[in-house]
């Protein structure tokens, strides 16, 4: 079993093309059993996260990479991350009994668009949107770097309850002749299409690539370790329940004690006392004897 969290580049000697192959183990499991996803949730949650990971390698500067799909299917929210220090988090919404007995992306999402969103590192945030008419994930990324990033882009995807893992090849800007260039993106997008999924749940990156390219001159770099992390925190909880206003937060304490709030990725709960409210807003409240 491939077993790590892992993201390695490779490269073509003597071509245009380079590449980026990602396995998620450990992580994958931690984000997925927060929420406990039935399996086909957690799969498609799991090629979401992969992505993101590989589209994050692509960048040339440190940023955040999300993928979202907004839909109207039983699930109508799939969003995944991945910022600088290959930091991971993910999330799904909508009717998760209903979602559980679909495997069909197509069937899980509906009419859905695929957002991918790049936040440079104190830059200006952009977005790329793209229709989900795809048959699966990798097919719409390859539609969104087509036409957005006008790079040509092949990505194979595959997961299951333990292990996800992704390879995407992409043929850069020409330095070579156009009928090189074309050749050699032909050849190894063939050569690609052989590539299984037992093999990519089982295999090491090692020997993956060695399969698929060991006569075409690849060059595996060092790994680069992922993990999950959420960015929540009690001061950020906080600066949510201000944005509400002090009447909303109040009138829910008064209702029910406290405020209690539990994020969405990692399932960590908050909980503010009337003490704290009158603190976070600044209104001391007169001691009663």
């Amino acid at each position: 079993m491939n077993n790590q969290d892992i993201r390695q580049r490779f490269l073509f000697d003597g071509t245009d093309i380079r590449g980026e192959i990602t396995t998620l183990a450990a992580s994958y499991r931690a984000i997925v059993t927060q929420q406990q996803y039935p399996p086909s949730v957690a799969n498609i949650l799991g090629e979401f996260l992969v992505a993101a990971s590989l589209l994050s390698a692509t960048l040339k500067f440190s940023g955040i990479v999300s993928i979202q799909a907004m839909g109207g299917g039983p699930l109508n929210t799939i969003m995944a991350e991945c910022s600088q220090g290959s930091k991971l988090r993910g999330i799904v919404r909508g009717d998760l009994a209903a979602a559980g007995k679909i495997d069909n992306l197509q069937d899980l999402v509906g009419n859905a668009s695929l957002a991918i969103t790049i936040e440079p590192e104190g830059g200006e945030r952009y977005q790329g949107i793209v229709p989900m008419d795809a048959q699966d994930l990798s097919g719409c990324l390859e539609h969104y770097f087509n036409q957005s990033e006008q790079l040509p882009t092949q990505i194979k995807i595959s997961a299951n309850e333990k292990v996800v893992s992704g390879v995407l090849v992409q043929q850069m800007p020409n330095r070579n002749s156009v009928d090189k260039t074309a050749a050699d993106w032909e050849h190894i997008c063939a050569l690609m299409q052989t590539l299984q999924s037992e093999e990519q749940l089982h295999l090491s990156h090692d020997e993956q690539l060695y399969r698929l390219f060991h006569e075409d001159g690849v060059r595996l770099f060092e790994p680069e370790a992922l993990h999950f992390f959420c960015s929540c925190s009690r001061q950020r909880t906080e600066q949510a329940l201000i944005s509400l206003g002090s009447e909303e937060v109040y009138d829910i304490c008064e209702q029910q004690g406290s405020v209690k709030i539990t994020c969405e990725f990692c399932s960590e709960p908050y909980e503010f006392n009337r003490a704290h409210i009158d603190e976070m807003f600044g209104n001391p409240q007169p001691t009663l004897h």
